[in-house]
């Protein structure tokens, strides 16, 4: 759906009212989820409930946040990965709505026609393919197809930070910087917003002044060739907004196909990360610290199976000294 300007900037002067200062209020202090919900292999795991197997992927998410470890709620949001290929329609958000309880949150991955300088030589672009992307970091196009039917919903409540994912390009770190400045200048600031960057060259200081300049989020991702949590940390210096997100997404120095092959079928831990988990504690606890608040969304190809790879950050946390 396509919706004006003029309506669109109805719709956000009407919700003007969600404010940032309300969602740090509201929320909890760490809100632990898993990239996406609907594996069907997290039966007897996650999901107890009879579903029939064409309306599974639908109705899943109200089981998924009454899901319960140590006698507490262990999902305080989710991630949404499939909106990067389409945004969500407003019935999709609805049917969210329906499905959540009042104090949860989504975390959605922004439409990759906002976040891809050059559409890959892929088949599923079509006459895209391999051509450069007009509408490459667009704040009105955002707005307009991305944000327009949250607001039209009234989902702004329970919408965690927008993940802006920005995969591997030519572009110089200035160039994207300037870029990247000239376009979240111009979003609402209702919303929250977090980059997450897949060219570790990118990271340091002027990316960082951006994303302060905005409160915006770095994306600590543990992704294939991206440096280590820690190292990125070390790079950036501090943290850039008022809260923190990790995403634990693959193994250091592993493809996503052989991660895919070697979690399969995401039943149960297939090797830990002890690093990994030992940093992302690290800075779960510094965030804190500064009483900043932490989103923490890990996928089943990092370890083989989320729930249990958040059960067990839940623990070290819990030990944790102080």
């Amino acid at each position: 759906m396509s919706y004006s300007p003029i309506y669109v900037e109805r719709l956000i002067a009407h919700t003007a009212r969600a404010s940032y200062t309300r969602h740090m209020r509201r929320s909890s202090p760490i809100r632990f989820g898993t990239s996406t919900w609907t594996y069907p292999s997290w039966r007897g795991q996650i999901y107890h409930r009879h579903y029939h197997p064409t309306r599974f992927a639908q109705e899943c998410l109200e089981e998924y946040c009454q899901y319960q470890y140590n006698g507490e709620l262990l999902f305080r949001t989710v991630g949404h990965d499939g909106t990067f290929y389409r945004p969500p329609t407003v019935d999709q958000i609805r049917r969210y709505l329906r499905q959540i309880p009042p104090d949860f949150e989504m975390c959605f991955k922004v439409w990759e026609d906002i976040t891809i300088p050059r559409y890959a030589p892929l088949a599923r672009y079509g006459p895209k393919a391999g051509r450069i992307n007009p509408h490459f970091l667009d704040a009105a196009l955002f707005i307009e197809t991305v944000l327009a039917p949250y607001y039209e919903v009234g989902f702004s409540s329970h919408a965690g930070p927008f993940i802006l994912e920005f995969q591997q390009h030519g572009l110089s770190a200035s160039e994207f910087c300037s870029r990247l400045d000239t376009f979240l200048r111009q979003l609402p600031t209702d919303f929250r917003y977090a980059v997450e960057i897949r060219n570790d060259r990118l990271l340091g200081q002027e990316y960082r002044k951006v994303l302060e300049r905005h409160a915006v989020a770095h994306v600590y991702n543990h992704w294939s060739w991206m440096p280590s949590l820690a190292e990125q940390h070390r790079r950036m210096e501090r943290f850039s907004a008022p809260f923190v997100m990790l995403r634990l997404l693959t193994p250091l120095g592993m493809t996503y196909e052989q991660a895919k092959r070697r979690a399969e079928p995401y039943t149960t831990i297939v090797q830990e990360l002890p690093a990994m988990r030992r940093e992302a504690v690290t800075l779960i606890t510094q965030a804190l610290a500064e009483q900043r608040q932490v989103y923490v969304l890990v996928n089943n190809r990092c370890e083989g199976n989320a729930p249990m790879t958040i059960q067990a950050l839940a623990d070290l946390l819990r030990d944790a000294p102080g």
